[in-house]
């Protein structure tokens, strides 16, 4: 969406173009997703340091000799740490010299002040329940805290509108913790997702868009095509695209999923629009026989 609009403000974009943008911006949510993790590791990490120099006072209290580095010397911790793969790719994108250790220790500390993590600390449970619960946590404070998502916005423009999918995928990798050999496999870019359905998606849109105008102006009935807000009519196009060309996504999981995104991009009264629009046009694109869905319920 964010493509084809860089496109309707720029003439001279041509589909690849458009195409080796796209490319461009898979990586980036990938990238971001690792460092997101890797930001995580490293503060986690950090009560290690905390460790060593509270044993290291000459007069150490009774709080300072029963602490343990349980954050980063837990099982489901040293699951992200100790893998390879993951190693390798923060290590290709040198995401070590994205963060300074002022930012880190910072963030740990405050964290370390919260009477979750004092108990998390002190607490003789030691079950995998307790560490994926307080890492979670970690992250829940993370989010919040306006340093670290400034960190993250300085070296990613996109933290801001992937945020929702990378909290999420990071949630999901805490959730299944500790971290198997293939983990990465269900966060990397695959062919299906971006070749088959992103890219085909992109194309349809880029070099049909005056034949989609043909199928959309006549539904608009009083509406002017150029009085209709620029995101929306392009996202009635990526829509009417999707309709007539991914026979096994159902009908309405495309006008659910188009209608969600305009809440998100376009104005308030956008998804009442979108919704009203794309209801009359999959009534006569299913009339003309232009939507062919395969599978049963698909048409629903």
């Amino acid at each position: 969406m964010q493509i084809l609009y860089a496109m309707s403000r720029d003439h001279r974009l041509a589909c690849d173009n458009l195409l080796r943008q796209y490319r461009l911006s898979i990586k980036a949510s990938f990238d971001l997703y690792l460092f997101s993790l890797y930001f995580l590791i490293r503060i986690a990490q950090y009560s290690k340091v905390d460790a060593e120099k509270r044993q290291g006072k000459l007069l150490p209290t009774d709080e300072d000799l029963g602490f343990i580095a349980k954050l980063a010397d837990n099982p489901l911790m040293r699951s992200l740490f100790q893998h390879a793969e993951l190693s390798k790719f923060f290590s290709q994108l040198q995401l070590d010299s994205f963060l300074d250790e002022d930012a880190v220790r910072n963030l740990y500390y405050e964290y370390a002040k919260s009477e979750s993590y004092k108990k998390y600390v002190y607490s003789p449970d030691d079950s995998e329940t307790t560490h994926r619960e307080v890492l979670l946590d970690l992250y829940k404070f993370c989010n919040a805290n306006e340093v670290f998502s400034e960190i993250l916005e300085d070296h990613f423009p996109n933290w801001t509108d992937d945020k929702s999918l990378i909290v999420g995928s990071i949630k999901k990798t805490i959730k299944a913790l500790p971290a198997e050999f293939d983990f990465l496999e269900a966060y990397k870019p695959n062919d299906e997702t971006v070749v088959e359905f992103g890219e085909e998606l992109l194309t349809k849109v880029c070099t049909g868009n005056e034949a989609l105008l043909s199928i959309i102006e006549p539904t608009l009935k009083n509406w002017d095509a150029d009085r209709v807000a620029i995101i929306d009519m392009i996202l009635l196009k990526m829509a009417v695209a999707e309709l007539m060309t991914f026979k096994t996504i159902p009908t309405k999981v495309t006008l659910n999923e188009f209608v969600e995104i305009s809440k998100l991009y376009s104005t308030e009264k956008s998804k009442d629009f979108i919704n009203g629009i794309l209801d009359r046009l999959m009534k006569q694109l299913e009339k003309e026989g232009k939507i062919e869905k395969a599978g049963r319920g698909l048409m629903d």
